[in-house]
């Protein structure tokens, strides 16, 4: 039997079979472009999703950045508010951009005040700043500042904020009110000038005490001597008052300046008033005045220094004497105060001078104050200074051309008729 040989492959049959293979291939290549945009697209998806967190985290630190900005910026708001120095920044033009409530009180500006306002600062601050030379950083210039409450003294501190190490940017003033400090600083000049010239004065006291006191012992013998011969009494009477006024002054210096703690002794009050104006005796009859005692009292004992009370004594005649005109009469009077009888003696001082002008009575006391030529305006100062270690009280009425009354209150300790 005889093989069939197979039938011959048509053309159709052959295209068929590479539309086939070229289908086959597309779609396997579709399958592997689809597989591998799945991974892409996953693997986008993951990194979406981490950089998604991280934007959450940003987010998240950005917040509290802010926040924390936000605090701070109050923080320092209110830190600026709050300094005892006036602040102000100004910009490259000129301009305030900020201002704290210590600057608008320095400045007497209102309250409200902002830099937006078209107002400006005041005209006399910005003469003044336009004025600080402008490397005069962190080196306080001072300057007065006129106002409405009266001339004040203001520091002022100029400091730049530089953007670059070589850009001028704002400028900072810092401003302080400086007027105390300038008093305190006058006062504790006033005050060491004071103690210099006080030391110098008890120096010069003391060098010229000793002198003094042998010349009025040599006076008295002289006056002695001359009491047969009226012509030269009277030269010596003179001479006698001089040295007496000069004593005195001389005294009130050093128990003003230099003396010690008071040296308190069982006193008769009345003998040294006594003594006192027995001194003094030369000085009424060389102005031609007289002096009168009235003791209602009798004996008098206190605890007194003696040399002090009869330094009070003589500062007051003299003042007396110095108020009356020639003819005039200084009378001192010892009784018993009316509100402490037994307890409290007063003793008046009566001149009928000038008297003291009202407005004067305030300023009696003041250590260098006086109304007459020459005088070194302590006598009154160291009058008050030893009653008060007395413990007393010093009182004076006057009335301009009807006298002067000065009473002393000192405490006694005993007395007797």
């Amino acid at each position: 039997m005889r093989a069939v040989p197979p039938a011959p492959t048509t053309s159709r049959e052959t295209s068929r079979g590479t539309v086939q293979q070229n289908l086959t291939r597309a779609f396997l290549t579709f399958t592997q472009a689809a597989g591998s945009l799945e991974n892409s697209y996953t693997q986008l998806q993951t990194e979406v999703g981490r950089l998604h967190q991280e934007l959450q985290r940003a987010n998240l630190q950005l917040d509290r950045s802010l926040e924390e900005n936000a605090r701070v910026r109050g923080y320092l708001s209110r830190v600026l508010e709050s300094l005892p120095c006036g602040v102000l920044v100004s910009g490259r033009d000129g301009r305030t951009q900020i201002i704290n409530p210590e600057a608008r009180r320095l400045l007497q500006m209102p309250a409200q005040w902002t830099p937006d306002e078209s107002a400006g600062l005041p005209k006399n601050f910005e003469k003044l700043i336009a004025e600080v030379p402008k490397n005069s950083f962190f080196c306080e210039q001072e300057a007065p500042l006129p106002g409405t409450a009266g001339n004040r003294f203001i520091g002022i501190l100029r400091a730049n904020v530089s953007e670059g190490p070589e850009g001028a940017g704002d400028t900072i003033w810092i401003v302080r009110d400086i007027t105390e400090q300038k008093r305190l600083a006058s006062e504790r000049e006033t005050a060491r000038r004071s103690r210099a010239l006080a030391e110098v004065a008890t120096v010069l006291a003391h060098e010229i005490r000793n002198p003094l006191g042998s010349m009025e012992l040599f006076t008295g013998l002289l006056a002695d001597a001359t009491a047969h011969l009226p012509e030269t009494r009277q030269w010596v009477t003179h001479l006698q008052a001089g040295l007496r006024v000069l004593s005195a002054t001389v005294n009130n210096v050093l128990h003003f300046h230099g003396e010690p703690e008071a040296q308190m002794l069982p006193t008769e009050l009345n003998r040294v008033v006594s003594e006192t104006m027995d001194f003094l005796l030369p000085l009424a009859r060389q102005r031609g005045q007289q002096i009168a005692v009235d003791n209602g009292i009798g004996t008098i004992s206190a605890n007194a220094d003696a040399s002090r009370l009869k330094q009070v004594f003589f500062n007051l005649a003299l003042n007396a004497f110095r108020a009356m005109p020639p003819g005039g009469k200084l009378s001192v009077h010892l009784r018993w105060a009316p509100q402490f009888p037994g307890g409290l003696t007063q003793i008046d001082f009566q001149d009928d001078g000038r008297g003291i002008a009202p407005e004067l009575l305030e300023r009696i006391f003041e250590p260098g104050f006086t109304t007459t030529p020459g005088s070194p305006g302590l006598g009154l100062a160291v009058c008050k200074k030893v009653i008060e270690q007395h413990g007393g009280e010093m009182r004076v009425n006057s009335k301009p051309g009807h006298g002067t009354t000065v009473s002393l209150f000192l405490p006694v300790s005993g007395a007797g008729a």
